[in-house]
């Protein structure tokens, strides 16, 4: 059996992504099929717009023989909690025979991913990164109080994952380095016992954007922030003829295609308003910064009037189309109004105790009304001529 080739990778912007620079997720098996090792790479974020779980394991799946020595090398931001636990334990399951590696850095989700492994290897400078899981919420204080016991549930199974991996590890003193968001080398992370070896030093070539999504942690080195922004070196491409120049040349984008679906992706996750990340990416064809800021903002401003509206299902559509604010106000009032039903925009949140709807207005009947004062009328007068007779 010979090697087997390396596949394509394309990222969901739709961009081919090249594994030997390894920054995006890909799996290969190296080797003949008496002596392969299985290497998996996760180089970028878990869950959403990276590497699902499901993905992940199936992946695994499909190339795994139950027998090959697997390599999981990690260099991730973290991302989805529950992902990162089903990695986790697909790892866990392989047993002696999987290694888990940390290239750069293994932060947040990625940290207890990388921990399933039954050994796990550390370059000499890499990082680990261990914290409080965290969320987005709305609501009453009702639901806030229930998404603060989901995080202290979810806490438990951060703090099962990493004494998995290091059953002596003083618990008291694993919860104090979670709360404070500790970023640990690699020296520190053998000593806790969270990994198994120091290797060496390797420069890798991150994923674009993880610079960028760090900064939603409190204490990331900076060193650090500055190796995960440097620009991944392009490949090498053969030289072009040369041509006249041509006049008036648009301006070349300040951020490149993958930066900004990923910016688009973060936004609009962070907005509540994920339903409209496929319509942006769609409209602003990923042309500049300044045109995907400005996408963002207006279609946030669309959601809103059509949640206000309560028809929330309309906004990707207006978006897609590419609306002005005053044409979605115009199509809202039309189909809110054209039911005869009449209507009332209430943004208010709903209580238990909310008094009874108030009576909508409604259209003008004429030939109703003036039905009803005759009736009216014509009864009054037959009263009054009872009483006289």
């Amino acid at each position: 059996m010979s090697k087997q080739a390396r596949p394509r990778i394309y990222n969901k912007a739709g961009e081919r992504v090249k594994v030997s620079d390894k920054s995006w997720y890909a799996m290969q098996s190296n080797g003949e099929a008496e002596q392969r090792t299985i290497e998996v790479f996760v180089y970028g974020e878990i869950g959403t717009w990276g590497i699902t779980a499901n993905q992940f394991v199936q992946d695994l799946r499909a190339m795994d023989d139950g027998v090959s020595p697997v390599i999981a090398a990690f260099n991730s931001v973290g991302g989805d909690l529950f992902d990162g636990l089903a990695m986790h334990n697909a790892l866990s399951r392989l047993g002696e025979r999987c290694t888990g590696r940390v290239d750069a850095l293994a932060a947040s989700a990625a940290s207890v991913a990388v921990c399933g492994a039954h050994r796990v290897v550390i370059a000499s400078n890499a990082m680990l990164m261990i914290h409080n899981p965290w969320t987005y919420a709305a609501g009453d204080a009702e639901s806030f109080r229930k998404v603060a016991d989901v995080l202290d549930q979810t806490m438990e199974a951060i703090i099962a994952a990493y004494k998995a991996k290091a059953p002596d590890i003083d618990e008291t003193e694993l919860r104090r380095l979670v709360a404070a968001e500790t970023w640990l080398t690699a020296n520190e992370a053998v000593a806790l016992g969270l990994a198994d070896e120091v290797g060496d030093g390797v420069k890798v070539k991150a994923c674009l954007g993880q610079g960028a999504v760090l900064q939603r942690f409190h204490h990331a080195p900076a060193e650090l922030l500055a190796q995960l922004d440097e620009p991944v070196d392009p490949e090498p491409e053969p030289t072009p003829e040369p041509v006249p120049p041509i006049q008036d040349d648009p301006p070349v984008p300040t951020a490149n295609a993958a930066q900004l679906a990923v910016l688009i992706s973060q936004r609009c996750t962070a907005a509540g308003i994920s339903n409209l990340i496929e319509p942006l990416l769609a409209v602003t064809k990923l042309e500049s910064e300044a045109v995907v800021q400005a996408a963002l903002t207006h279609a946030k401003a669309i959601n809103d009037l059509c949640v206000a509206a309560r028809l929330p299902e309309f906004s990707a559509e207006y978006v897609s189309a590419g609306l002005d604010t005053s044409a979605v106000r115009a199509r809202l009032f039309d189909k809110l109004v054209g039911s005869g039903k009449g209507f009332e925009i209430d943004n208010s949140l709903p209580l238990a105790d909310d008094p009874p709807p108030k009576v909508q207005a409604r259209q003008i009947d004429q030939p109703s009304i003036w039905s009803a004062r005759q009736a009216a009328h014509t009864g009054k007068r037959s009263t009054l001529t009872g009483a006289t007779a």
